[in-house]
């Protein structure tokens, strides 16, 4: 019976151990998820990064979220004043008791095209599991596909088209313009050759 009690008691100092060395025993340990990759037209006028968290062995107080933005240039801390306002080109929404936070990224752009990166801290505690950050969302800003460029395109061709169709009636128009003082001229030259010839023949008359 002492052998077994021994025994338990050894294997439960191991499974301590071993949850303290992976940060699960008594550790404040927090956890955050987010979606790897979003894609968007750059006609969209917001896009929404969702941001979930949890955390265990924490003690009782409210977390506080980061937003962090790693672009072409320099890494950008976001919303340090809050980001409260829907006006602002970033809008952050909390409900820390329903563990969920997000960012929004308001009249969106080509350059907001970068990784987004969700932090959570619990301001209270030191230890190091306290403070976590997601992997990041990868945002893809796009060019305008879809009916909008497919509408455009076939109002290029259309005007392309009417300016063909008005060359081809200009060239015709001088062509037929051109065909028709030909015309007007060679009339004339054929007139004025009967009435020459016409003279002539009246003075071979006269004569005789």
């Amino acid at each position: 019976m002492k052998a077994v009690k021994r025994g338990k008691t050894i294997l439960g100092l191991e499974i301590n151990l071993i949850l303290f060395y992976v940060g699960a025993a008594g550790d404040c340990l927090v956890s955050v998820s987010q979606p790897p990759y979003l894609e968007v037209d750059h006609t969209q006028e917001a896009i929404t990064i969702q941001c979930s968290f949890s955390h265990v062995g924490c003690p009782a107080e409210q977390p506080k979220s980061l937003w962090f933005r790693y672009g072409a240039h320099q890494p950008e801390n976001l919303c340090m004043d809050g980001c409260t306002s829907d006006t602002g080109k970033f809008t952050v929404k909390e409900a820390l008791t329903q563990n969920q936070v997000s960012l929004t990224v308001n009249r969106v752009t080509l350059n907001d095209s970068a990784i987004y990166i969700c932090g959570i801290v619990l301001p209270l505690s030191k230890e190091p599991g306290a403070k976590r950050t997601g992997e990041g969302t990868v945002l893809v800003v796009k060019e305008m596909k879809g009916p909008h460029s497919l509408l455009i395109a076939v109002l290029s061709l259309l005007s392309i088209y009417i300016i063909v169709v008005l060359g081809i009636f200009v060239v015709l128009s001088k062509k037929k313009s051109a065909r028709r003082i030909f015309q007007e001229i060679a009339q004339e030259v054929y007139n004025k050759g009967n009435v020459e010839t016409r003279q002539q023949s009246e003075k071979g008359n006269t004569y005789e």
